[in-house]
């Protein structure tokens, strides 16, 4: 009962979108330019480098204090962590008041993993913005980071905790194949031009 809390309580953590809140403010739809997600990428390529900051730092608190909030409530539940950050994850990926259309879900992911493993996430953080600044694409990062931490979870805290964070890392790399598909064919949207200001709309 404690990891089906956990994960209902994650998933509405998740849920939560600063990213639909700027949207409205700001009139400009971003499920319908750009790429089309709640993310702090697009909201960074529509709406300028503030709204993309705001929107990464809000969507990393959510996966941290989701694994908080189950920790503190069921210290018991061992990989309790791992489902309510998992389940956070998910929650931004798949509003169910959006019609599960939310985020790409990479800052809710390293919000997960910085209250689960901070050293791991300083270490993947540092290799993230090298690749990023390497290629250009803040994809490379985010897949490098998905891979990275189930096997990681593997070896530190066994099977069961790798299994539980594969679900939200398949989900990511499911999430970003048009990212790749974009890249294959010169269109998708580097980070520095994503970073110099906002982007017209379509």
């Amino acid at each position: 009962m404690a990891y089906v809390i956990a994960a209902l309580l994650g998933y509405l953590f998740g849920c939560s979108h600063m990213a639909l809140y700027l949207s409205k403010l700001s009139g400009v739809d971003l499920r319908s330019n750009g790429t089309g997600n709640l993310g702090a990428s697009n909201a960074m390529v529509l709406l300028g480098w503030r709204a993309g900051v705001l929107t990464a730092l809000h969507d990393i608190a959510k996966g941290s204090l989701a694994v908080m909030a189950a920790r503190w409530l069921f210290p018991e539940a061992p990989l309790v962590g791992f489902v309510a950050g998992s389940a956070a994850v998910l929650g931004h990926m798949f509003p169910f008041y959006l019609r599960f259309r939310g985020g790409k879900g990479f800052a809710a992911y390293v919000g997960m993993t910085l209250v689960l493993h901070w050293q791991f996430t300083l270490c993947i953080v540092v290799v993230a913005i090298l690749l990023t600044l390497v290629t250009d694409y803040i994809v490379t990062a985010t897949i490098t980071t998905v891979v990275a931490f189930p096997i990681f979870a593997a070896f530190v805290y066994g099977w069961g905790a790798m299994l539980i964070v594969c679900v939200p890392s398949l989900a990511m790399i499911f999430k970003h194949r048009e990212n790749f598909r974009r890249i294959r064919e010169g269109t998708e949207v580097g980070f520095r031009r994503a970073k110099s200001g906002k982007m017209r709309m379509k």
